[in-house]
């Protein structure tokens, strides 16, 4: 057997980039300069309530795993919801928070949660996770949005899983988007013809700009629109405009920013992040309403770059069925649990088999309403 090391380091600023990003299978969220980006700007660390706990194991002094884990003192930013079972904690006397999660912070996108080459790297990752949370004392341990194989090494540690719903739109080998609009039954594709129009007949125009090449008003712009999103709600924005200046100068050539001009004068804004096939789409605003401009800068604009650029998917992200009439589907998302109270597990257990048949069954439901044609 390999004789891992295992270390906890508090910053990525002591890790080569190329020796994370070579375990990251090109995953733009989990590379380096995504998750130090978060780091560097200051929004993550202590005042955030997501403590940096990321997990390395070397063999040789040779980097060969890694984990990008956080000690969290909320649950703000995860978009996996337990605040049920925080409050059942805290009614029985017990303390829920701190909590170990493996996340990408507000980022609700499926990918790599244990960065290795080798199953075998991965099954070692997972028990010294779990055995940095015994040993620390935490509440619980909690993986967000693995991809399947990584989910497969939590359920053989021992973790609870659990099922969620997202929205995702996938290129059939589209040639356009008029191909693409012909796949769907009538009904639907009048009415996104329709709200497409009504875009059109307001005179509103779009540019679409990598960010790389996006001036930094561009960018500023942006920030504007996803400020103004979170101010109408009567809450402030998770990220602050430093991060998005990070991206734009450290991998600035994996996003994506839709920009609508009316009249000349801008209006709204997206933005998206590239990752090899597929499109995640992230952060909008608007500065004014006009109907139809939501669907358009963060749905058509974005499916038409997927199909003229050859990209496989686009994750819409959870909530919203209004999603579905346009085309994004409803697919299962998954992420993994343990918890250190037995009987708190036994009952967090017991609630997602219940969740789980009920998750089951809406996307059942889901798939019965296609937008799509059936044979």
């Amino acid at each position: 057997m390999n004789n891992y090391k295992f270390d906890i380091v508090h910053s990525l600023s002591g890790i080569n980039a190329e020796d994370w990003n070579s375990l990251n299978n090109g995953n733009t969220v989990t590379s380096y300069e995504f998750l130090a980006a978060l780091e560097e700007t200051g929004n993550v660390g202590d005042e955030s309530g997501w403590l940096p706990a990321h997990l390395i194991a070397t063999l040789n002094k040779r980097l060969v795993g890694s984990v990008p884990l956080y000690i969290k003192t909320h649950s703000y930013g995860e978009y996996i919801f337990d605040w049920a079972w925080a409050d059942a904690y805290h009614r029985s006397g017990l303390d829920y928070y701190p909590k170990l999660v493996s996340a990408v912070p507000f980022t609700p996108t499926t990918g790599p949660r244990l960065l290795a080459a080798d199953l075998d790297v991965k099954n070692a990752l997972a028990n010294a996770v779990l055995s940095f949370t015994k040993d620390n004392q935490l509440s619980s341990f909690h993986c967000l949005y693995p991809e399947e194989e990584d989910l497969l090494v939590w359920k053989k540690s021992g973790c609870l899983l659990r099922k969620s719903i997202q929205f995702h739109w996938t290129n059939q080998n589209y040639e356009n988007f008029t191909q693409y609009l012909s796949s769907m039954k009538s009904v639907k594709r009048k009415k996104i013809k329709q709200e497409r129009k009504r875009v059109i007949d307001s005179d509103v125009k779009f540019r679409t700009i990598s960010g790389d090449q996006a001036c930094e008003d561009d960018w500023e712009f942006f920030y504007d629109c996803y400020q103004h999103t979170y101010n109408i709600r009567g809450s402030n924005p998770y990220l602050n405009f430093d991060f998005f200046l990070e991206l734009k100068n450290k991998i600035g050539k994996n996003t994506l920013l839709i920009i609508a001009s009316q009249s000349g004068q801008r209006v709204a804004a997206a933005l998206n992040i590239l990752s090899n096939d597929t499109i995640l789409g992230r952060y909008w605003g608007a500065k004014k309403y006009i109907p139809g401009l939501h669907f358009e800068t963060c749905y058509y604009q974005t499916i038409e770059y997927a199909i003229e650029h050859g990209y496989k998917k686009f994750e819409g992200g959870a909530q919203g069925e209004h999603k579905l009439s346009r085309g994004l589907e409803g697919v299962e998302t998954n992420s993994a649990h343990w918890l250190a109270h037995p009987q708190f597990s036994d009952a967090v257990g017991n609630f997602l088999d219940r969740e789980g048949a009920a998750i089951g069954e809406y996307h059942e439901n889901l798939t019965t309403r296609t937008p799509f044609k059936t044979l």
